[in-house]
């Protein structure tokens, strides 16, 4: 029977993971979609910490990088002008 070694699957996983969500960061045309990937990103990064046995360093880039930078760009996000944030419409105005 094959030994099957589930932590390099996982690793490969959730690299495969960081990896699409941080190419959705930079393509992604919506800023709020973006901070949402990169929210994504940040908790898998913490997830590979996890596997690599390192407690405090997830905890902190699960309550410092991924709760508090998403957040504070959303924040950053509705309180900019609503004019940058829409799109332009057939017309070229919002």
């Amino acid at each position: 029977m094959v030994d099957v070694d589930w932590e390099l699957i996982a690793f490969f996983v959730l690299s495969a993971f960081e990896v699409v969500g941080s190419i959705l960061v930079v393509i992604n045309k919506r800023m709020v979609r973006a901070a949402f990937w990169l929210a994504m990103t940040l908790v898998t990064i913490g997830a590979i910490y996890l596997l690599f046995l390192s407690e405090f360093v997830f905890l902190i880039q699960i309550i410092v990088y991924a709760g508090a930078v998403p957040v504070l760009f959303v924040f950053g996000i509705m309180l900019t002008r609503r004019t940058i944030m829409d799109e332009p419409g057939p017309e070229g105005g919002p």
